[in-house]
């Protein structure tokens, strides 16, 4: 399938000049290349994520936030998803791109997510102030950090580390992660802060770890321990839109409960 060019002025929502230079549009200024991890090639399950503009329904987001995702479901247990961005303007929200094909955990979203069980955790949470891979810079706007040895995400929640980025020589335990290893799916990713700051003053323990915005592990797509996975193509496009200038946020939940944030 052809690469779509993800433009705001191809949808016909041109921005007001003012805010042109602040929002960027999402996919804009990359060259179409060959997808990796298209997962519509293989599963035809992926292959016609539908518009449900559902940012219209959206009713206690932070004032400031100016740029949203939602990835949402038809239900609690499928693990298939579909992810819609869109841009706040003159109070309106609007889409920033077309649908995209997503995945989350093996076993659904959850309001109750626990440390070792695959669900994804429902709710609205801000983006890591810190992007991370083990691939180069993509363009992100964020501070990136590219991946080296002894780079962990620490899960262990007997640790007072819990849940945050650790440079280590020595594994922090528990199921914590090399991110350094995870290929494909860490060639980039953006952290979503549950069960962290901004979300919770500290990560409680056993309360979950780890939940990241990253892509397929598989290059027909695959459900996950509990992120968020879409191609890498998209992927990259939305890690360059993300603006922390704009405020961003995320909703993760069932399309009945996107007026709940």
């Amino acid at each position: 399938m052809k690469r779509r060019n993800l433009l705001l002025g191809a949808a016909g929502l041109a921005l007001p000049a003012a805010l042109a230079p602040t929002i960027p549009a999402l996919g804009a200024g990359r060259p179409s290349t060959p997808a990796v991890g298209r997962a519509s090639l293989s599963n035809p399950r992926l292959s016609t994520p539908p518009n449900h503009r559902l940012a219209a329904r959206l009713a206690i987001l932070p004032a400031q936030t100016r740029q949203a995702i939602i990835v949402s479901a038809t239900n609690f247990t499928t693990t298939y998803a579909t992810l819609e961005a869109y841009v706040r303007v003159d109070r309106r929200w609007q889409p920033a791109a077309a649908p995209m094909p997503a995945r989350i955990g093996s076993q659904g979203f959850s309001d109750n997510h626990v440390e070792g069980v695959p669900t994804t955790p429902t709710g609205v949470y801000s983006i890591g102030p810190t992007m991370y891979g083990i691939a180069a810079n993509p363009g992100v706007r964020y501070p990136y950090h590219r991946l080296v040895s002894g780079d962990w995400w620490n899960e262990n929640p007997s640790s007072p580390q819990y849940n945050t980025f650790q440079h280590s020589s020595t594994n922090p335990g528990g199921a914590s992660e090399a991110l350094w290893q995870e290929t494909p799916a860490y060639t980039h990713f953006a952290v979503i802060t549950y069960n962290m700051p901004p979300n919770v003053p500290t990560p409680i323990p056993n309360a979950g770890s780890g939940i990241f915005l990253h892509e397929f592990s598989t290059s027909g797509g695959n459900a996950t321990a509990g992120c968020v996975a879409v191609a890498h193509d998209h992927l990259v496009d939305l890690l360059a839109w993300l603006d922390p200038a704009l405020s961003p946020r995320i909703m993760l939940g069932p399309h009945g409960q996107v007026g709940r944030y």
